[in-house]
């Protein structure tokens, strides 16, 4: 029947809506200091959302479409920050210290025969820009999925690879990298997914 699709594809449409603007502002909400509820709360509405689009074979129509899109695009660009951040703060229990400028401080070793406070190495700053990189390839990601290129993954997770080698040195940097990466990259794809499964 006609109507049963129609009342189906709008309260698909009208679930979607509502679910990716709850997600959106529970990870805004987060954007300053992430918090476990709200993170997990939007985390469950785009597991729900995903569900949903993949086992519902209708398709949104045409305007609410390009809403949901501009939605889930907002939501796996600024939800990425608060979701990879909280999870870093986890794999790393709170040791690493975040720098001034979006990277993370690195004390350089001790010299040799030195005594406590003296000699101890330099403190540096590695992986600067990381928020601003991680803002960029979620950007790229999710509109790569949404484009039916998934493609741009690969292109992301090299060219990241490539401008961050001299800083993966050390333990804490490569860790920081592969976490963060997979993280953000997981969250984004996710996303995206959704987006493109309801309009496509």
């Amino acid at each position: 029947m006609v109507l049963p699709d129609v009342v189906l594809t709008a309260a698909l449409a009208i679930f979607l809506f509502l679910a990716l603007c709850g997600a959106l502002v529970l990870v805004i909400v987060s954007l300053r200091k992430p918090a476990d509820i709200p993170l997990i709360v939007a985390g469950v509405l785009v597991v729900l959302c995903l569900l949903a689009v993949t086992v519902s074979p209708v398709n949104v129509p045409l305007l609410l479409g390009l809403a949901i899109a501009l939605l889930g695009t907002a939501l796996a660009v600024l939800g990425g920050n608060p979701i990879t951040r909280r999870i870093l703060d986890v794999a790393s229990h709170g040791r690493v210290e975040e720098g001034d400028n979006g990277g993370i401080l690195l004390r350089a070793p001790s010299l040799p025969g030195a005594v406590a406070g003296e000699g101890s190495g330099a403190v540096r700053e590695v992986m600067r820009g990381g928020t601003t990189i991680g803002y960029l390839e979620r950007v790229a990601v999710v509109l790569g999925i949404i484009a039916g290129f998934p493609e741009a993954i690969a292109v992301v997770v090299a060219l990241k690879g490539i401008g961050r080698f001299s800083e993966l040195a050390s333990a804490e940097a490569r860790e920081r990298f592969i976490i963060g990466t997979l993280a953000s990259l997981v969250w984004a794809c996710v996303v995206g997914a959704l987006v493109r499964l309801a309009i496509w």
